[in-house]
């Protein structure tokens, strides 16, 4: 009896919605089983090129006790293949749009990498007709089933689709603008690992602000902030900028049409959503960059250093000095942020 009670329950983790296997347990339950003290996690679009390796790195955050994994295709295959890893969280799959408010129901964190990928020849932009909509379901599903909890926007064009996600939260009375993040992690990862290159330094040992947005001229590496202090000449200067805007564009030829970045962007994902989760159990300390609700500059949104916290991004810092090259950037980046960002507001005030 014992054995067949055991096989019910881990059936109800991966089919939780199947009437023919045992009733699903609830969260206090699944601790009580076996699952690790922590927080509750929601991936949505989990079977994606990027939603798979993120959700397997997040089953191996000791910080995670419940993972849920949302997509409308493959999610039973992804969760039966992830729940198998012996780690602490407990893994539901859920598949489909009637199942999303289930999947999100009580959880503390939900990031959020479903979407189209690029392809050779697309820029950021050309993915919003149909992510737009897609961001807007799924937050739609955030207001009902979890609004307080804190929201890792990665799908693209991330300048547009965090103002959307801001809009359908302000429209359902729900908006706190420190728990909206949109994700620029990638950024600043590629951002050390290229300046690393050039210092010839290990890539963990060097810190590189990224701020402004997280498409081409947009991404405005500060690299006069680097730590350690360091200098470069004005041809590294052109050349790792360049090269940290288009590290995106980079991969996407290298894939030659089989994708676009999806190991580094879930790497990246899975390095900010530690963050947050560790803000969120009251570390201190704890800095990145990300694109918030600011009042940094005269634009409703721009990502800067922000510290994370129990309340989400609970401080947002100021650029601090620029040099000549970096003031000529940020006026660049200002101008092609505002139009992605409106471009957000107009989709849900259309």
């Amino acid at each position: 009896m014992e054995a067949n009670s055991r096989i019910s329950r881990i059936s109800a983790h991966l089919n939780p919605s199947n009437p023919q296997m045992a009733p699903m347990l609830s969260a206090a339950e699944c601790r009580a089983k076996g699952g690790a003290p922590g927080f509750k996690v929601a991936i949505l679009g989990a079977a994606g090129g990027i939603g798979q390796p993120l959700s397997m790195l997040m089953k191996m955050n000791p910080l995670v006790s419940v993972l849920h994994l949302y997509d409308v295709v493959n999610a039973p295959g992804v969760t039966a293949d992830i729940s198998h890893m012996d780690t602490g969280a407990v893994v539901r799959g859920f598949l489909g749009q009637g199942q999303l408010e289930s999947a999100l129901e009580g959880m503390d964190l939900v990031i959020i990498p479903a979407g189209v990928p690029r392809k050779p020849g697309m820029t950021r932009d050309d993915l919003f007709n149909i992510n737009a909509g897609i961001v807007r379901t799924l937050c739609q599903g955030i207001v009902k089933s979890c609004p307080n909890a804190l929201v890792n926007l990665i799908s693209n064009p991330v300048n547009s689709t965090v103002p959307i996600a801001a809009e359908v939260f302000k429209n359902a009375g729900i908006y706190d603008p420190k728990k909206l993040l949109g994700v620029t992690m990638l950024d600043v990862v590629r951002a050390n690992t290229f300046v690393a290159e050039v210092l010839g330094l290990d890539p963990r040992e060097v810190s590189v602000p990224v701020v402004g947005g997280h498409a081409g001229v947009t991404i405005l590496p500060l690299l006069s902030q680097v730590k350690p202090p360091c200098s470069f000449t004005p041809e590294e200067t052109e050349y790792l900028t360049k090269r940290i805007q288009d590290g995106g564009t980079e991969v996407v030829q290298a894939k030659a049409g089989a994708g676009s970045a999806t190991l580094s962007m879930a790497y990246a994902a899975v390095k900010f959503a530690d963050a947050c989760l560790r803000g969120l159990r009251g570390d201190a300390g704890i800095v990145e960059c990300a694109f918030v609700a600011s009042q940094v500059t005269d634009l409703p949104f721009f990502a800067t250093k922000v510290r994370l916290g129990r309340g989400g991004a609970e401080e947002v810092y100021q650029l601090g000095p620029l040099n000549e090259y970096e003031r000529v950037g940020l006026e660049k980046a200002k101008k092609e942020l505002a139009v992605s960002i409106q471009k957000g507001v107009s989709f849900i005030k259309k």
